[in-house]
């Protein structure tokens, strides 16, 4: 992907849900929600305060991340569909789940 956020922009792929319930339901396409958790996979340098300093953002490149219902403005780059979302909108980063987890 050739694309670099600017600020305090994040740049996430959903990470698709379960496919069925835990009952063993499998859920229709056009009943199931979008996903709110994601993979950051890009993130600018950070807001600037009123100082003009450059804050650095909490989250990084492969981190996962729980976000609102509506949050984001949904984009396709290179065929790929991604959500670019400010920090601010992230609500939380899921811990153990990352590029870490993958590596263990």
């Amino acid at each position: 992907m050739k694309f670099r956020p600017l600020h305090d922009r994040v740049v996430v792929r959903r990470i698709e849900g379960d496919q069925k319930t835990p009952g063993g339901i499998i859920i229709p396409d056009t009943v199931k929600e979008k996903p709110q958790e994601g993979e950051v996979v890009a993130v600018g340098p950070g807001a600037r305060d009123e100082a003009g300093k450059v804050q650095p953002l909490d989250v990084k490149a492969g981190d996962r991340i729980l976000f609102g219902k509506w949050s984001g403005t949904e984009v396709k780059i290179d065929g790929t569909e991604y959500l670019i979302m400010k920090e601010s909108d992230i609500l939380g980063i899921l811990e153990g789940t990352g590029a870490a987890a993958k590596a263990a």
